[in-house]
């Protein structure tokens, strides 16, 4: 179906919902995956949580949220990205870690354990279930503590940037030693998250001289690769390229610039495994992408593309979505997520788009109007009628009510 979106300033964008069916004629499903890809699924809020008197600048407590998660349609979520051929990446920053804590990181990561999903499932591991830190010992037994949780749970655990580390000045020599203890006390695989700056402003500085390099070659047989969320293609390249020899993955977290780094400069070299999974090893970028919750219809496809050796028709399809995840990511970069929730509201994956403490808030109403525009050119919707009925009722009220069906 195709509908066309009046938009503020007296424009038509076309909404086409069937704009993907001329590249699935062809296509046939690869025999093996040709990247590993997880998906970091956001939340969905209940409808109710709009008289919540939560704000960025007035936070509510970890407990709190519990109670104002939709869980049946977070999970919905989880289950449609997964159809469409993607792990998923839980209980991490798309799920606004840092803001619900481990009350709902852990009913997250049991219950996504829970749908025993095809292509599995990544978890992050970090302190927020224990009491504040005070040494490097603490850290090292609350993370093992989430990464036993995860294993019990199916997932395979990423551990997740440490903020004592920033807070407290800690040297190169630290960083091994916390990442090195909880290596050897909980054993692998596990995965590193190295999240820039951008996504939270303590974070910088981190993994200072050299020690993730000194990290990942010291325990190699533990920490299986890693998840780089800085932006940073240049780095990206020198860094998975000196992990192939040890065969080591990189999963790109840079929702600027994913599609070169996915397709990488050749095929293939070799098979590994992580975690029970063939996994391929060559000059590319495995991913980790919180865009890929918003671009997982087309994003699937063009996968497939690759998987035939079919680059063009790849790009072709990826390269709008890169341009939609510039966008979405643009700065600041922390509030990424309102434009994830908006746009499933808007193609009618949940009832509202809200996000924890209002966050949703955060973004202007021409960010959100070029993120629809940019979404309908990478071919990101799948219900046109309802895209357009949403963004008229948004477009025509203001505050909380706006973001609800």
């Amino acid at each position: 179906m195709q509908v066309e979106l009046p938009l503020p300033d007296g424009r038509r964008i076309l909404i086409d919902d069937g704009a993907l069916d001329r590249y699935r004629i062809a296509q046939r499903p690869p025999a093996s995956p040709v990247r590993r890809v997880y998906a970091a699924a956001h939340l969905a809020f209940a409808s109710n949580y709009a008289q919540v008197d939560h704000s960025p600048d007035h936070p509510g407590l970890p407990a709190e949220f519990a109670n104002a998660i939709d869980w049946s349609t977070t999970m919905a979520l989880r289950t449609r990205l997964a159809g469409l051929g993607f792990g998923i990446a839980e209980a991490m920053d798309t799920a606004q870690r840092f803001e619900v804590g481990w009350p709902v990181a852990s009913r997250l990561i049991e219950l996504t354990g829970s749908l025993k999903l095809p292509h599995g499932f990544v978890a992050g591991a970090g302190v927020d279930h224990a009491d504040a830190p005070r040494s490097k010992s603490d850290l090292v037994t609350a993370v093992s503590e989430q990464i036993t949780f995860i294993r019990r749970a199916g997932g395979l655990p990423i551990v997740l940037p440490m903020l004592w580390l920033t807070r407290t000045g800690a040297t190169a020599d630290d960083y091994v030693e916390v990442y090195g203890d909880i290596a050897m006390r909980a054993g692998g695989p596990l995965l590193l998250h190295w999240l820039g700056v951008m996504f939270h402003p303590e974070l910088e500085g981190y993994f200072p001289a050299g020690s993730f390099d000194r990290i990942l070659e010291r325990f190699s047989d533990v920490y299986r690769g890693a998840k780089l969320s800085l932006l940073d293609h240049e780095h990206e390249v020198r860094t998975r390229a000196a992990l192939l020899p040890r065969d080591q993955v990189i999963l790109t977290g840079d929702d600027h610039h994913f599609a070169e780094l996915i397709a990488g400069t050749g095929a293939a070299e070799r098979s590994g495994e992580l975690d029970g999974r063939p996994l391929p090893l060559g000059p590319f970028s495995h991913a980790l992408l919180g865009v890929f919750d918003a671009i997982a219809a087309p994003a699937s496809v063009a996968l497939q593309a690759l998987a035939r050796g079919d680059r063009t028709t790849f790009f072709e399809i990826m390269d709008p979505c890169e341009e939609l995840g510039r966008h979405l990511f643009a700065a600041p970069t922390v509030h990424y997520k309102a434009g994830l929730a908006f746009l499933a509201w808007l193609d009618g994956l949940q009832p509202n788009a809200m996000l924890a403490n209002h966050a949703e808030t955060r973004r202007s109403r021409e960010h959100f109007v070029r993120a629809v525009e940019l979404a309908a050119q990478a071919r990101v919707f799948t219900n046109a009628a309802v895209v357009r009925a949403r963004f008229e009722h948004w477009h025509h009220r203001s505050g909380p009510s706006a973001f609800i069906a």
